[in-house]
């Protein structure tokens, strides 16, 4: 009988598994900037980011608000690698007539009962830092303020609605801080149900849940910020207060309502709102049981039919009879003992049906919670991509911890409608005020943490003022390297590179380009067209240079270089003509004609012996001499940025700047010649090869180089050389990255202070991985992969602070690269005698074209150092190869116009 009776509040999977989509789907929305509004199931943010990691500690009060009782904490942290904490409480009524009076009531009593707590404790002379866990819907904007929604559970207290509590205990606290002597500050609001999620979290790193079931309901997990658009920022986590409690205010379970749901609701404080707390929490669970054995007794199905008062009586079944009723062990004897204390005389059949209306309802609430509870879980595996996920739920609540039955049903029935989680369950044993404090506990560590990150970087935050001055300095510096009585001791040495002129479209036929530059060396053939059908068409072979070559004797370098050219020849099958070759040789030359470079010095981790003071171009002569198989006409030495310039001038006559940013760092520009002293002639221009890479090793930057510069310094292979390109080139951007995430490591601050052994070798972290953790489209998920990659074993907060530190290193990188640009383009400015410039700059390199930001922020500096110059930025397409052809061709023309 009573199972047809309640035959609607039996609940199928099917039934259970539309409920949790139709709760997905209102998460969804109450995320939503444009949907929130409109949303019942609010999504409140919390504005706490981060778990405990076990290495808070500390002393901290706590209040709790929202229960039947008012308590007062005093929680001790300990730092003893036990995660051991200690709690003391003291219990205080909520008189009726403070929790339905007026708000500054409210407040002041809360206050009195702070000072009582801290005399009993003894704690009136400390300054302690106070969590208040005020359990009922807020709007909160940062974690100390939050505007009250509404009341639940009974609170109706006037003037508190649409006000930030925050402030009003704040104004009570005032009050009392002069007579009382107590000084606190009230650093964390939070929702029981964070509390409890905190609370557990610290026992279990794996909690990223909380759920309350008891006298009112609710729930909150940890959810990606990119999801969150109610407050700015994608970076990171942030506990969601869900309040779902409203689920159904907008009719979307009116299908599930029961006749008796909508009576109870009609006789309630809040009629039409918080449905489903309605139909699960504690609060109301006794009522609907009484208004269904009263319906049942009026329709003479129960007691003989016969009405007693107590059953006409508002909240006189509560959830403490249903526990008791529900109690199997104990046969119907707690059944009969409780209706017979509200006047019905049961026989053993009321008793049994009466049981068994009971076990229906709440049934129903652990279903319902079970569908919603799922609902969330499902959300966070999918936010983690995982196809299994293990993680833990935080809990507590009355309804929870007293039925007998209730928690075994709602485990139950999570793990059958979610079979991809292995969920385990953890009850808060110190409750709501314990995690308030563990919610203070680690907004306290974040603080600390935060400052001492913000000391690491502070050095790679750069001002307009201090990049004008990197901006002059580099004037100075390129001034030097041209005149001759400073050129010998000059750190941007100024190379000229007898380049001197761009092509002018007129170039054409076969010729051969080598590139070295890099750990790999590349040949072409490349066939230039001009006229109507200008075009140039290339063919290239890539070959490795070995470790051992790199670093072993010129001569088996370059023997090296003369076997992959015979391999390319072969392949192309010419080797029998005589080619035009124009030789890209990425290291720092001292040039004495076009066909002429000294080696100046090795760079970017070249090391081979007896080159040093030698022409490259005759050392390639003398190796292809020693084979003995082809004949090559080598016309031009030229170096990559050169290359850089002339691809760029082939499109754009305009271009008269090339700029690397990749593994090494360089800029070169057609200078005129009157400025040029260490070569003789005044007329027409030349392109220096700048060589910047030098700048700042005469010490004139030391006042921006950090401890971390100076490390990646010190452990290169020329210590005390190429300090500018230490600090702007991809080659090293990654080591400065290492260097800083060794130090914060050491600090506690990231990897739970330990040093994991591959984050100990040098080299690990190459310029591509800061190029991909600094993506925009990259979620921190995807940079904890790329973490894990590097075995580094990483948490969420800890991939906040990597991409933090790449992008600090990278955008200075960026900005002190644009303010060597800035000087050069300011200097042709100035030279043109122009008020503004009109200019082009050929780009190529690794980081300018893969790294998100550098283009952007190179730019942006340029711009703000140089406003009257107006740059141009194209990007070259091949020009250590194609670039190297075009110089030969122009030679070739250059030469045949002074021959005839």
């Amino acid at each position: 009988q009573v199972d047809r009776y309640l035959y609607h509040m039996r609940l199928s999977d099917d039934v259970l598994l539309d409920v949790m989509a139709r709760f997905q789907a209102e998460m969804v929305k109450g995320l939503g900037k444009d949907t929130n509004p409109t949303a019942t199931v609010k999504m409140l943010p919390s504005f706490v980011r981060s778990l405990p990691d076990g290495t808070e500690k500390g002393e901290f009060l706590a209040v709790d608000l929202g229960g039947s009782q008012f308590r007062a904490h005093q929680v001790k942290v300990f730092d003893d690698g036990k995660q051991s904490s200690q709690l003391e409480s003291k219990f205080y009524p909520s008189p009726k007539e403070v929790i339905q009076g007026n708000g500054a009531e409210l407040f002041d009593y809360i206050a009195d009962c702070l000072v009582d707590f801290m005399e009993t404790k003894n704690l009136k002379h400390k300054k302690l830092p106070l969590g208040f866990t005020f359990s009922f819907p807020c709007k909160q904007t940062k974690l100390d303020k939050g505007v009250l929604l509404s009341w639940t559970k009974h609170f109706k207290v006037r003037g508190v609605q649409d006000t930030d509590v925050v402030s009003s205990l704040r104004k009570a606290l005032q009050k009392h801080k002069a007579s009382f002597d107590i000084d606190l500050d009230v650093l964390a609001l939070v929702n029981d149900t964070v509390g409890t999620m905190m609370t557990c979290g610290y026992d279990d790193p794996r909690c990223e849940v909380g759920v309350i079931i008891g006298t009112g309901t609710n729930a909150c997990y940890m959810e990606e910020m990119r999801h969150i658009d109610l407050v700015e920022g994608d970076e990171g986590r942030m506990c969601i207060n869900t309040e779902w409690g409203a689920f159904g205010d907008d009719g979307a379970l009116d299908d599930l309502r029961t006749e008796f749901d909508r009576e109870l609701d009609l006789g309630s404080l809040n009629p039409g709102k918080q449905l489903f707390e309605k139909m699960i929490s504690g609060l109301y669970l006794g009522e609907l049981v009484r208004l269904i054995l009263l319906k049942m007794t009026k329709e003479g199905l129960l007691f003989n039919g016969k009405v007693s008062t107590a059953l006409l009586t508002k909240g006189k079944i509560e959830m403490k009879h249903v526990s008791a009723m529900e109690k199997y062990k104990e046969g119907l004897s707690n059944t009969k003992e409780i209706l017979t204390e509200l006047n019905l005389f049961p026989s053993e059949e009321d008793c049994i049906a009466v049981q068994h209306v009971c076990t229906i309802v709440s049934f129903r609430s652990a279903n319902l919670c079970a569908a919603a509870l799922a609902a969330i879980l499902t959300r966070l595996r999918e936010n983690k991509k995982l196809l299994r996920m293990r993680t833990t739920v935080g809990i507590d609540g009355g309804l929870y911890k007293t039925h007998p039955q209730y928690a075994k049903r709602l485990h139950k029935v999570v793990r059958r409608l979610v079979p991809n989680c292995d969920v385990r369950f953890l009850l808060s044993l110190s409750g709501s005020g314990k995690g308030a404090a563990m919610v203070t506990a680690v907004a306290y560590r974040l603080a600390a943490q935060r400052n001492k990150i913000d000391a690491a970087l502070a050095p790679f935050l750069l001002s307009l003022e201090t990049l004008r001055e990197v901006k002059n300095k580099m004037r100075t510096e390129l001034e030097y390297g041209l005149k001759r009585e400073t050129q010998a001791s000059a750190t941007v040495k100024m190379l000229p590179t007898y380049v001197c002129g761009t092509p002018d479209g007129t170039e054409k036929g076969k010729f051969l380009a080598l590139d070295l530059g890099g750990t790999n060396f590349r040949v072409l053939l490349v066939k230039i067209r001009s006229g109507r059908r200008r075009s140039v068409q290339m063919y290239n072979k890539i070959f490795a240079i070995p470790l051992e070559i790199m670093q072993g004797t010129g001569e088996e370098l370059f023997d090296h270089i003369v076997q992959c050219i015979a391999d390319f020849l072969e392949y192309m099958g010419i080797k029998g003509a005589r080619l035009p070759l124009g030789f890209t040789f990425s290291f720092p030359c001292r040039q004495a004609s076009i066909d002429k470079g000294t080696l100046v010095g090795w760079t970017k981790g070249f090391k081979a012996t007896d080159c040093e003071g030698e022409d490259v171009v005759d050392m390639l002569r003398e190796a292809i001499r020693r084979r003995n198989e082809f004949d090559l006409d080598i016309v031009a030495v030229v170096n990559d940025t050169v290359g850089t310039m002339m691809t760029c001038g082939y499109e754009d006559p305009n271009c008269e700047i090339g700029l690397i940013a990749g593994t090494g760092s360089n800029v070169c520009y057609m200078e005129d010649m009157k400025n040029i002293e260490i070569v003789e002639g005044n007329e027409g221009k030349m392109c220096i090869n700048t060589e910047w890479g030098g700048f700042g090793d005469n010490g004139c930057i030391d006042n921006i180089r950090t401890k971390y510069d100076k490390e990646v310094d010190e452990g290169s292979l020329n210590p005390g050389k190429q300090r500018y390109e230490k600090m702007t080139s991809g080659m090293y951007l990654g080591e400065i990255v290492r260097q800083i995430l060794i130090d914060l490591t050491k600090q506690g601050l990231l990897f739970r202070g330990q040093i994991s052994e591959s984050l100990r070798k040098r080299g690990i972290f190459e310029t591509k991985f800061l190029s991909q953790i600094e993506s925009d489209r990259l979620a921190l998920l995807q940079v904890r992969r790329i973490l894990q990659q590097l075995g580094l074993d990483s948490t969420c907060d800890d991939s906040i602070i990597v991409k933090e530190v790449c992008g600090a290193v990278s955008k200075r990188a960026a900005q002190l690269c644009g303010a060597g640009l800035a000087a050069i383009v300011e200097k042709k400015r100035e030279d043109r005698g122009v008020e503004h410039l009109q200019i082009t700059v050929g780009v190529d390199g690794t980081l300018y074209k893969l790294h998100p930001h550098f283009s952007r922020v190179l730019q942006e500096t340029v711009k703000e150092l140089a406003p009257q110059c107006d740059v141009t930025f194209m990007l070259s397409e091949d020009g250590s190869g194609k670039g190297a052809a075009l110089i030969t061709a122009v030679a070739k023309r250059l030469h045949n116009v002074g021959q005839k």
